[in-house]
C-alpha cells in the first residue's frame, strides 16, 4: 500500500486527536511552497483519505503542518494564549513512492514526538 498519511494521538488525554486540521505542503527545488491538502481528523485521530494516494505520490520534500493549538484550545484545557505550541510543522521527503509513508504525531499542548510508522 503505497501513499502518505498520518495519525494523531493526544497524549494529554490518552486518546486520538478528533478535529485537528491539517495541512500538506510540498517544497520545491526553488524553496517556493505549495499547499496541496487541507483534512481534518477524525474520531480515530486519522484523516478519512490517505494525505496523498499512491497515484498522487511523488519524489520529493513535504511538510505536514498540524494544527494542535487550536485543537488544545478546543479542548478547553485553560492553556495560556498564546499557547506554547501551536502549529507543528513537520518536513520530511519521500524518496521511493512506490513505497508507504506514514507520519504519526504524538502531541500534548507542551511536547510533540514523530517518527516514520508502518
Amino acid at each position: 500500500m503505497a501513499g502518505l498519511t498520518t495519525h494523531v494521538l493526544d497524549t494529554a488525554h490518552g486518546q486520538p486527536a478528533q478535529g485537528m486540521t491539517v495541512e500538506l505542503l510540498r517544497h520545491d527545488e526553488h524553496g517556493a511552497t505549495e499547499l496541496l491538502k487541507t483534512m481534518v481528523t477524525n474520531n480515530d485521530g486519522r484523516t478519512g483519505d490517505p494525505l496523498l494516494s499512491a497515484q498522487e505520490c511523488e519524489v520529493g520534500r513535504y511538510e505536514i503542518r498540524f494544527h494542535v493549538g487550536d485543537y488544545f484550545d478546543a479542548e478547553h484545557l485553560g492553556l495560556v494564549d498564546p499557547p506554547f505550541l501551536d502549529v507543528v510543522p513537520v518536513a520530511f521527503s519521500i524518496a521511493s513512492p512506490g513505497e508507504h509513508y506514514h507520519v504519526p504525531l504524538l502531541v500534548s499542548p507542551w511536547s510533540y514526538s514523530t517518527y516514520r510508522g508502518s
